[in-house]
Order: C-alpha cells, then sequence, then structure tokens
C-alpha cells in the first residue's frame, strides 16, 4: 500500500531579531541598536498514515494564504507523487506567483527523505558534501553599523578573516536621504582594494537604483574592481529582459537575474534571450525543490550557473546536487548584530557566520530528509494564532 496524506498543518510564529530595524520606509532591514523587530514564518507539517511527518519551516504570509487553494487538494494523495502534485499546484495556482508550492513542496521531499531513510541530495543525486559560502550583508545603515564605504570594506576584512570566499553588499535605501550614488561608488571601490585580491564579490542593490543610468554608473565601478556579479540593480524590479540584456552589453561584470520572477518558463526567456548570465533559483519562491532544481537543470543546459538565494537546509540540498553552482549564501550578516536565522533548529544545524569552516564551506545535512530537527516547541509557544489544520 502506497503512503497517504492524512493531515497538513500550517502554523504561524514569530520571533525577535535584536538591534535590527527598518530604514525609513519599512522594507529593508538594517543595524539599528536598541531597537527589536519581530519576523514571522510558517511552520507546516504534512501527516501521513505511515506515521512519517514531512516538515519545513519558512515561508510567508502571501504563501501561506495560497495553502488555502491546494491543501486540501493533497489529503488522501500519494506522498511520494510529488510531480504530479507539483503539476496540479501549479494548475491551481495559476492566477498566483505560486510561492505557496514551495513549502509544501519541501516538506513532501522531507518525507520522502525520512521514508527512504536517505538525505535529499541523495534522492536528488549528490555532487558534493560541503559548499563554498559567501556572506551576504544587511543593507547599509547611518546608526553606526555598516553606515560608510570604510565599514563595509573593514566587515569584508574580518569575513576574510572568518574564511568566507565571497562578500555581497547590501546598499543603502529607505529614502531620498539615504540614497546616494557616490556612497555606493565608494563603497565598491573600498571593498574591492581591501579584499579584492582575496575574495569574490558581489552587489546587489535590491532595485533600489532609480534609473538605468544609476545601474550604469555603479556597474562601471564593479568593472574596475573586478566583481564576480552584479545583481538586481534597478527599479524594473528585476523583471525586465531587455532592460538587463542592454544593461550586460555595456558592462564586464556578469549579471545575476531571475529572484523576482517566478516560473520555470519565464527564467528559461532570460536564458535564451541572454538577459542574465547567472540565473537566481530558490525553493521557497520557485515552487519547491521541484521547481529549484527544473531551473538548475535548465540553467547547465544553457551552460550557465544557478545561485541560490537565501540559507536554509532546502537550499544546501539544493546545492549538493548542483554541479553548476558557485556559493551559498549566508544572509543576512552584520558586524554588530544577529544574524536572521530563526532559533528553531536542534541538533547542530546552523546558518549563523561561525558554521563556516577555515575552508569557507558549510555542511550539508546528511540526516534523513532535510536532516534538520525543529523545535516545535518553540514554535507552538510563538505561535500567532494563525493555524491552519487541513484534513
Amino acid at each position: 500500500m502506497s503512503p497517504t496524506i492524512t493531515k497538513i498543518e500550517s502554523r504561524e510564529f514569530e520571533y525577535p531579531l535584536e538591534d535590527v530595524g527598518t530604514d525609513k520606509h519599512g522594507f529593508n532591514l538594517v543595524y539599528a541598536p536598541g531597537e527589536t523587530i519581530t519576523r514571522k514564518l510558517f511552520g507546516v507539517q504534512i501527516h501521513t498514515d505511515e506515521g512519517i511527518t514531512g516538515e519545513y519551516v519558512g515561508g510567508n504570509s502571501p504563501a501561506a494564504a495560497q495553502y488555502n487553494i491546494i491543501a486540501q487538494y493533497l489529503i488522501g494523495k500519494d506522498p511520494l507523487k510529488r510531480e504530479k502534485h507539483w503539476s496540479e499546484c501549479k494548475r491551481a495556482l495559476r492566477k498566483y506567483d505560486r510561492m505557496g508550492i514551495g513549502p509544501i513542496d519541501i516538506a513532501l521531499w522531507d518525507f520522502a527523505g525520512k521514508y527512504y531513510d536517505a538525505p535529499i541530495h541523495e534522492l536528488l543525486g549528490t555532487y558534493r558534501e560541503r559548499i563554498p559560502t559567501y556572506a551576504s550583508t544587511y543593507h547599509g545603515d547611518d546608526a553606526g553599523g555598516l553606515d560608510s564605504p570604510e565599514a563595509f570594506a573593514d566587515f569584508a576584512e574580518e569575513c576574510r578573516d572568518e574564511g568566507f570566499g565571497g562578500f555581497k553588499i547590501h546598499g543603502w535605501g529607505g529614502g531620498d536621504d539615504a540614497r546616494s550614488l557616490d556612497r555606493e561608488v565608494e563603497a565598491v571601490h573600498a571593498v574591492g582594494e581591501a579584499v579584492g585580491d582575496e575574495m569574490d564579490l558581489m552587489h546587489d542593490p535590491a532595485c533600489e537604483l532609480e534609473t538605468f543610468a544609476d545601474a550604469l554608473e555603479l556597474g562601471r565601478a564593479l568593472d574596475e574592481q573586478d566583481f564576480f556579479w552584479y545583481e538586481d540593480p534597478f527599479r524594473d524590479g528585476g523583471i525586465s529582459q531587455h532592460a538587463h540584456k542592454k544593461l550586460a552589453q555595456k558592462l564586464d561584470t556578469p549579471i545575476l537575474q531571475t529572484e523576482h520572477i517566478r516560473g520555470l518558463e519565464i527564467k528559461s526567456d532570460f536564458a535564451a534571450s541572454e538577459a542574465t548570465d547567472f540565473l537566481r533559483a530558490d525553493p521557497e519562491y520557485d515552487a519547491g525543490i521541484t521547481g529549484a532544481i527544473k531551473v538548475a537543470r535548465m540553467a547547465e543546459a544553457f551552460g550557465l550557473d544557478v545561485e541560490f538565494h537565501a540559507p536554509g537546509p532546502a537550499q544546501r540540498h539544493c546545492i549538493a546536487a548542483c554541479r553548476n553552482s558557485n556559493y551559498y549564501e549566508m544572509a543576512l550578516v552584520h558586524p554588530d548584530c544577529q544574524n536572521t536565522q530563526p532559533p528553531v533548529y536542534e541538533g547542530g544545524y546552523s546558518d549563523l557566520m561561525d558554521a563556516v569552516d577555515n575552508d569557507g564551506t558549510v555542511s550539508v545535512p546528511d540526516g534523513p530528509g532535510l536532516g534538520v530537527e525543529y523545535d516545535w516547541d518553540y514554535i507552538e509557544d510563538n505561535t500567532t494564532g494563525s493555524v491552519h489544520v487541513y484534513e
């Protein structure tokens, strides 16, 4: 008899980040001494008649809202038929961004690994078991943290000394008074001159730059410092193939796009139109491990690398099964405040800075499924009251 899904639970919970706030517009996380911001995530559990539960903690409110459309479909189904479920849920969410598939699909992969007593990367096909890692910073601030080009350069040197092989700048934003193209350019040169001969450098304005001209000027500074990639620079929102092809034609620094577009087909179009040099994937954003691996295999067919967004156990398993990926993103990091990792892991898994070894790598969990143990007592104790049960 095949296993059967009997119940799906989704639980919203919150956790604090101390000395962290938001910029003037309230969008970017920044260092804010004395402040505490509360973040919300979702714990998903897929129960089966085998007594094995597929689990995942992550996601966001828009994704969780889509569970209402797809979760009931899964009740009574075989959890091992992930490809079939992925296809049906993709169609069901065709009018939406389909991010609701991600946490559900990851939990189904976690079930499969536990069912077969194997880590997910083995089910995918293992290529490696340690992953080179780069430090991905909080946004620049004006509060005595990453508040100047020199501060970014000092932190880059600290990350180099910790063993990181790469360093990514998230610049300033959050108000006209904070956005200074000159300061962004100065930070590029300061970091490049400090560690450019020893680390791969990346820059992600997170679509803060207001014009193509600004993106071009900053990009030329990246060229001068031989940056590894240039990611989501300006206000098109990271979605225009034409604009990024034009930008790439005028710069030497490779462009990294597709974090902000959803779906295998449109990411394929970006590759085919030469609108990006690296592709971006994320198992949460790109319809789960199933969807993210499709992106990685498609990128390989085009001769391109895929770089996975954000840290997490699902990302580690995906990268472990990909030849054509360079780095794991340790985010968000800062010299004076904590990483954004939720305090939900037991058993030694960590996305804090000290998880990186002297060779600049992190390990891939080798236990069944995702290979992590979640602290469900913490999740339940910090539940916001938003609990959905589908059965």
